[in-house]
């Protein structure tokens, strides 16, 4: 019998006929080359297809790689300018805008991409963000008397609330740039502190304003405690307080802005030489008048973007028409002022423009009226078919395109199509949102203490349609809602609601899990006793300014964007999608 070693050695049975075989014929034959490596032919096979499938998969591995890297997602809000060119191009078959707009576009503040460099403005923010974020000496005094009544230009005051401040907004998002120094509360033992702050959740680099009432205490060897705090903006003192108007008003001399750092005056020519100097590019007003917002700042862009090609300034018109797609009573509404909506600043600061009205006037008086060689030159542009390629080089002052064809031949964004598509660069870092709508927002999040989670509910016309969104008007209905929301949610967190559901109510079995704030329970901040009041009518010269439908969606939206946790229609309420059946995967 042979050893288990032996066996060990010779794994194959020396009883089977495949052995006795193989084992005779090299006794006959001798070692022989190829039937030592001989291999049976099933094994190969399996051996061969286990190769091609092992390729197969390397290689759809590379491919899902690749287009990881290189995929971005269609959701404007959460992506780059490009990714909001490819989405805004999807719905301009024929040159036109079908989709209905019932959601804010985004500018250039919601994209990841903004950085300082994008502006001069964002840049000189970034330096002073840099410079006012450095820890600064608060050392009080060694020597002190817990008897001695509070004085709030006491350092230890301002110690005190920089401690509590950066104790209590730790986790908020909240930088701290620069403080105030403190000034007297309404009682000896509370002082009025403000301060400049940005929210990390925001891109632009905008700095906003708080103020709040602390109640001080003596505390341990010469420190101070603060024993209680305000909400947002509820120490008064140390609010400006706004100048107040002469009895006898006047439309020139209008109440200055209670934000001292708005400044969205229209940009003068110093003289008749300079003017003549410039080279500009003038859009007449076209089709896009009275579109919606979202093609009107499609073709704006355009027009931006042609004139920083051919580098030249841009003529705008200030005044604008806001679409019926966004009014409530679905009518359009002319006379409306480009400033209400956008950073008029923040545009000024990053490209080159003039006001259309001053243009005309300065273009009448200084040059129109001469005669003879030195006046300014013209070429008009009648069709979006001369594109700015073939208007690189020509050296005239003034071009100026003419849109008067029927639509959509005369829509601004024409000029941006086909081959100017790559060579024209829409300049989206120069679009932000006013700020003076911005500063409701902060508010409103300011008055939840920045600790809350946000809903948003799409509902209206959507709704409705039961042929695209089958689903929609059941799964936002108030028990659904209730049923997803509280395994989304904790209980009784701040909860806000973004939404274009009119009827207030709607929501009020969410009341019984949290506290749920909307849009209307802060109607105090565009009242006409209200900071946007005041400021909106530096624009009109005293008359009021009515808190559109548009207007309303912006500040909702912004709101829902810096709560902490978020729960979306089309990503946690209803199975639809957000364009409607079939269009998920688009």
């Amino acid at each position: 019998m042979p050893s288990s070693d032996q066996d060990d050695d010779h794994p194959h049975d020396e009883d089977s006929p495949l052995f006795r075989d193989s084992d005779s014929s090299r006794r006959r034959s001798g070692p022989s080359s190829s039937a030592v490596g001989e291999v049976p032919v099933s094994q190969s096979i399996i051996k061969a297809a286990s190769n091609v499938c092992f390729s197969f998969f390397v290689l759809a591995v590379l491919v899902v790689t690749v287009v990881a890297v290189t995929y971005q997602p269609p959701d404007p809000w959460l992506q780059s300018s490009a990714a909001i060119t490819t989405s805004l191009s999807r719905v301009l078959p024929n040159s036109t805008f079908l989709h209905p707009d019932d959601s804010l576009l985004p500018t250039g503040e919601d994209f990841p991409s903004t950085s300082p460099s994008a502006s001069p403005s964002a840049a000189a923010a970034a330096q002073r963000d840099t410079a006012d974020d450095q820890p600064t000496s608060t050392t009080p005094a060694t020597t002190c008397d817990p008897d001695a009544p509070l004085n709030c230009s006491d350092p230890r005051v301002l110690a005190a609330v920089r401690a509590f401040n950066a104790k209590a907004f730790f986790r908020k998002s909240i930088v701290f740039l620069s403080y105030e120094a403190p000034v007297p509360g309404p009682t000896p033992t509370q002082c009025d502190v403000a301060w400049r702050f940005r929210n990390r959740r925001e891109k632009s680099w905008r700095r906003y304003r708080d103020y709040r009432r602390f109640d001080l205490a003596p505390g341990e060897g010469c420190a101070l405690d603060i024993t209680s705090v305000g909400k947002f903006r509820s120490g008064k003192n140390a609010a400006r307080p706004p100048t107040r108007r002469n009895k006898k008003p006047r439309l020139a001399a209008a109440p200055p802005a209670v934000d001292a750092e708005i400044n969205d005056t229209i940009p003068i020519v110093g003289s008749a030489a300079e003017f003549r100097k410039g080279k500009y590019l003038y859009y007449m007003r076209g089709g896009d008048h009275c579109k919606s917002m979202n093609q009107f700042i499609w073709s704006f862009l355009c027009g931006l973007g042609e004139a920083n090609y051919l580098n030249r300034t841009f003529v705008m018109d200030l005044t604008m028409c806001l679409s019926g797609a966004h009014t409530e009573d679905g009518k359009d509404v002319n006379g409306k002022d480009f400033r209400f909506y956008f950073d008029f600043e923040h545009l000024k600061e990053s490209v080159p423009l003039v006001e259309e009205g001053d243009f005309l006037k300065d273009w009448h008086r200084w040059d129109k009226k001469k005669k003879g060689p030195g006046r300014m030159t013209v070429r008009k542009v009648p069709t979006y078919k001369v594109t700015p390629m073939q208007l690189k080089k020509d050296r005239s002052s003034i071009i100026w395109r003419q849109f008067e064809g029927k639509e959509p031949e005369n829509y601004w964004y024409r000029v941006c199509e086909g081959r100017a598509a790559k060579v024209i660069q829409r300049p989206w870092y120069a679009i932000w949102k006013s700020k003076r709508l911005m500063n409701i927002v902060t508010e409103i999040a300011g008055r939840m203490d920045w600790d809350y989670d946000g809903l948003h509910v799409v509902r209206g016309w959507k709704a409705q349609n039961k042929k695209m969104y089958p689903n929609l008007d059941a799964d936002t209905s108030p028990d659904a809602i209730v049923g997803k929301v509280t395994k989304l949610i904790k209980e009784w967190r701040n909860l806000y609601i973004a939404t274009n559901e009119p009827f207030y109510y709607y929501f009020d079995k969410l009341r019984s899990h949290y506290h749920v704030h909307l849009l209307d329970d802060y109607k105090e901040l565009w009242s006409n006793t209200s900071e946007w009041y005041n400021e909106t009518t530096t624009i009109t010269g005293g008359k009021p300014v009515p808190f559109d439908a548009y207007m309303k969606v912006i500040v909702d939206t912004e709101v829902f964007y810096r709560s902490k946790a978020k729960v979306e229609t089309f990503n946690n309420l209803t199975r639809d999608c957000k364009d409607g059946i079939n269009t998920c995967n688009l």
